[in-house]
């Protein structure tokens, strides 16, 4: 079977075994699977010492090919969507909450990748990763699974509570590429009155579009920083109201650059990352997905996994908003 690798800075298409079910899970047969910009990340920052541990690819929609498992589930043919990674429950981290700390978080994950045609998902992937998606929804749609979690948990990490009206509260996304807009969703269905701002023209468009705008004049209760970038916390600063929340979700180049201490200090000024989601936040991620609440159609570009390079090129550099590798 076909399988993506990183060989020498480059990515590749690699011919391995199909993985075979030989203890407790399921072999999923891929349709597709989103690029993350994480994936961007680790190409990027790849060299000769780890590449080998790389793997491509995490935002899997498939059909379950085989399953050896206890839960009653899934059965053959089920079309799914999942995570890549889940906690012990049991640690100092997970009892704390902070399950994308926890070391079995971070040691799971789908062999061989995202990017191959057939993947081996464990029975704890089974149980608190992976959910069936409703036909109506595209397959590009369902793959929007996992980001859309990573999105849930840091409003949850804002404090906006799903069940809670949040409709007072109002929140600027500074970077509006698919996870930005994501984002964005995501705080409408929790109803906080959410605006973007994007240096791009045709970003910032499109978010109008959406109903996202920008108000110059505004401040906001939360700002949430998805661009990337370090010059993103002046405009933070800039727009946050004093004793307001910074979300970071985004790793930086120049990491030298940070907030200034008496910034934070004298506003009463809360900085708070967040990385990852928990089985909860997938949960709610198939729910609101599942459900038409938050509505992805038309963000993704489609490739083949013949032409994963041309898909990495392109999302390097900003051709498109969300890359959608149909195998």
């Amino acid at each position: 079977m076909k399988y993506a690798k990183l060989k020498n800075g480059k990515v590749e298409i690699l011919t391995c075994e199909k993985p075979k079910l030989n203890s407790k899970g399921a072999i999923i047969k891929v349709l597709g699977c989103g690029l993350c910009g994480s994936d961007l990340v680790k190409i990027k920052h790849a060299n000769q010492n780890n590449e080998d541990e790389i793997i491509l690819g995490h935002e899997v929609v498939g059909i379950i090919d085989e399953i050896n498992s206890d839960t009653s589930t899934f059965k053959i043919g089920d079309v799914v969507a999942l995570g890549h990674h889940y906690p012990c429950f049991n640690c100092e981290f997970c009892k704390n909450k902070s399950y994308s700390m926890c070391r079995t978080f971070k040691n799971s994950n789908i062999f061989p990748a995202g990017f191959a045609e057939y993947i081996k998902v464990d029975d704890n992937h089974l149980k608190y990763t992976v959910y069936k998606m409703n036909s109506s929804l595209k397959d590009d749609e369902k793959a929007f699974l996992e980001p859309l979690s990573c999105c849930l948990r840091a409003i949850k990490r804002a404090g906006f509570d799903y069940k809670k009206d949040n409709s007072i509260y109002s929140a600027l996304v500074i970077g509006l590429g698919s996870i930005g807009l994501l984002m964005l969703k995501g705080l409408k269905a929790f109803n906080v009155d959410a605006h973007g701002l994007d240096i791009s023209k045709e970003r910032q468009e499109f978010a109008n579009k959406e109903g996202f705008n920008f108000i110059e004049n505004k401040k906001y209760d939360v700002v949430f920083l998805t661009a990337g970038s370090s010059k993103t916390i002046e405009t933070a600063l800039k727009y946050i109201i004093d004793g307001g929340k910074i979300i970071v979700f985004a790793s930086v180049e120049d990491d030298f650059s940070g907030f200034s201490n008496n910034e934070i200090y004298y506003r009463e000024l809360s900085v708070i990352s967040s990385y990852s989601p928990s089985p909860n936040d997938i949960e709610l991620s198939a729910h609101l997905l599942n459900e038409g609440i938050v509505k992805v159609n038309n963000l993704s570009t489609q490739y083949s996994l013949d032409n994963l390079a041309n898909a990495v090129d392109d999302s390097f550099r900003n051709k498109i908003f969300k890359a959608y590798i149909k195998i």
